[in-house]
């Protein structure tokens, strides 16, 4: 219950994050068919980047800034890139979206939104954010819970979002057990598990309990700030996709170099590979 995104809205891990989470809706809107997104740790929805939290920390100067300044964005960032200025009252960079308002500026009037957020006082902001929108349903309870409590969806379709605060040693097992729960209950679900990289022994256990979890095909993405070999300090963040879109594979392959050279703070790297062949 400490934990508070709003400190870290921004940085290297969001970019990452959020530049995916566009391209899946982007990649799925192709088809005209209704899209449920569920969102089982979702934060507040919107983060002022010149407020107490994000400007005490700056973690956003060495993620979203540098990507603002670029003058070389890829094809891939565009949509990610134009969903942020849209937010901004002006040129200057101020506000920044976190995964619920990503999720609710790319929606279409036949999808639907589901949000839990369990910190009463974040759950609060994020209804207050999402209040116009009646796409949008806003839960408060424990984010675990979700796949056994939302799922099936009424809409075939589903892109969900696994984004704990990872306070606690078992948050990666209650990661892979959500993402079971959730394809045993739609099995073409696509599911998004975000990831701290840092210890290393403790990601080994990780991959081994995603190969064993049986889901259809799980793409691993991995984007480093740092060499990760570090326990001590985050180096980078990683996204299991299970059921990824067609095509998303090939779009990291271009995106991710040139993240990890706009992103790096002392070397930057990353990581693609199929944890679950495509059969």
């Amino acid at each position: 219950m400490n934990y508070r995104h709003a400190f870290h809205a921004g940085n290297h891990a969001d970019v990452f994050k959020h530049s995916v989470l566009v391209y899946c809706f982007e990649l799925m809107a192709h088809k005209e068919a209704p899209i449920a997104y569920l969102d089982s740790h979702s934060g507040i929805g919107l983060y002022d980047l010149h407020g107490s939290e994000a400007g005490r920390t700056g973690e956003y100067l060495q993620g979203i800034q540098r990507i603002w300044q670029s003058d070389d964005t890829p094809a891939s960032m565009q949509g990610y890139l134009q969903l942020i200025k849209q937010m901004q009252p002006e040129t200057e960079l101020r506000f920044y979206p976190g995964s619920p308002e990503v999720a609710r500026s790319l929606s279409r009037a036949q999808d639907r939104l589901q949000l839990n957020e369990m910190h009463p006082e974040d759950s609060v902001k994020l209804k207050g954010n999402m209040r116009l929108d009646r796409r949008v349903t806003v839960h408060q309870g424990d984010g675990w819970h979700t796949p056994k409590a939302l799922l099936p969806t009424q809409q075939k379709r589903l892109l969900m979002l696994i984004d704990p605060p990872f306070e606690k040693e078992d948050e990666l097992k209650r990661c892979v057990q959500a993402l079971q729960e959730a394809v045993q209950r739609m099995r073409q679900a696509v599911v998004i598990i975000w990831y701290p990289v840092k210890d290393q022994k403790q990601l080994k256990h990780f991959y081994k309990a995603l190969e064993k979890s049986g889901v259809p095909k799980l793409l691993l993405a991995e984007l480093f700030v740092h060499q990760p070999d570090d326990a001590s300090r985050l180096t980078g963040s990683g996204l299991a996709i299970c059921n990824a879109p067609w095509g998303l594979e090939q779009e990291l392959k271009q995106l991710l170099p040139w993240l990890a050279e706009k992103l790096a703070q002392t070397k930057g790297s990353y990581n693609l590979k199929w944890l679950i062949a495509d059969n």
